[in-house]
């Protein structure tokens, strides 16, 4: 086998089993019937009716150009779909643009299925690396990217796209973590493989660990220390319900970790875990002059 195409028969193998054990069928589509599909599908997830994230018409023309287009079939029923297209260098790299599963199928594994699948795609085209932007504040969205996929964060990006016009971001600002996911890497092959690496709740707890930014009694996003070797950056444990339930207190978080993670992350701090109780840790020995 060449280099390419073993590590891409791997792929594939894993990206089958996660398809198995989500008892869902993962392909490409590229008809208009199927890419209408999409849209319909994404108007249910944003629950945005006639202001779907993307049309048609782009789906259409993307999946033309050669682009990924990517759902999960239930059976007949399309229960996910996730879309990319090529970003430079064009050869080497896929920004993966949006990915969503119905929320009665959320908990089944598609979402996993749906990213091994597009990762398999890619390394058969030769395709080192995918990115794409997720939001920080969004716990589970967090843990999945570090923990299930092996995804780092590089670049903390506030307000990214503006006001949007869905009902799950209406109000907030759009700000985002750009995720690496280098397709190759051990870390990354061995979390396809379901080997996750989970942070013991003790690890949060020793020398050389700080909280930069913690919860308060209330709920409230507390600053802390940033002069240590690891350091823990919080969120809430639910922000989606927390923008209904106390906006002010959302928008608060959405500052702090705006002010806190993307200011280290700037600083040349790595984000190399996330905890399942909303805890990033971030390894701050290759920031200049810092402890």
């Amino acid at each position: 086998m060449t280099s390419v195409a073993a590590p891409a028969v791997l792929a594939g193998e894993q990206a089958a089993q996660a398809a198995r054990s989500a008892a869902v069928t993962v392909r490409t589509v590229t008809g208009l019937d199927e890419l209408t599909a999409v849209e319909r599908l994404y108007e249910q997830i944003w629950r945005s009716q006639h202001h779907a994230p993307i049309g048609t018409e782009m789906l259409r023309a993307l999946a033309k150009a050669g682009n990924y287009v990517g759902v999960a079939y239930a059976g007949d029923t399309m229960v996910g779909a996730c879309v990319g297209f090529f970003a430079a260098p064009s050869d080497l790299t896929l920004h993966s643009h949006i990915a969503g599963v119905l929320p009665q199928s959320s908990r089944r594994g598609v979402g996993y299925a749906l990213k091994l699948h597009q990762r398999a795609w890619a390394l058969h085209r030769g395709i080192g690396v995918i990115e794409w932007t997720f939001d920080p504040l969004i716990a589970r969205n967090a843990y999945f990217n570090l923990v299930k996929l092996g995804g780092r964060p590089t670049e903390y990006l506030p307000n990214f796209y503006g006001g949007m016009r869905d009902r799950i971001n209406t109000g907030d600002d759009t700000d985002r973590l750009l995720l690496r996911w280098d397709l190759q890497d051990p870390q990354v092959v061995a979390a396809c493989s379901t080997q996750w690496q989970q942070v013991p709740v003790a690890e949060l707890d020793r020398p050389g660990c700080a909280v930069a930014l913690g919860r308060g009694p209330s709920g409230e996003p507390i600053t802390g220390a940033t002069d240590a070797p690891t350091l823990l950056v919080a969120v809430p444990p639910d922000v989606e319900r927390l923008r209904v339930s106390d906006p002010q207190l959302a928008s608060a978080w959405r500052l702090a970790v705006r002010n806190t993670l993307g200011e280290l992350l700037g600083r040349g701090a790595r984000a190399h875990a996330f905890t399942r109780d909303g805890w990033y840790l971030l390894d701050t020995t290759d920031i200049p002059n810092h402890p």
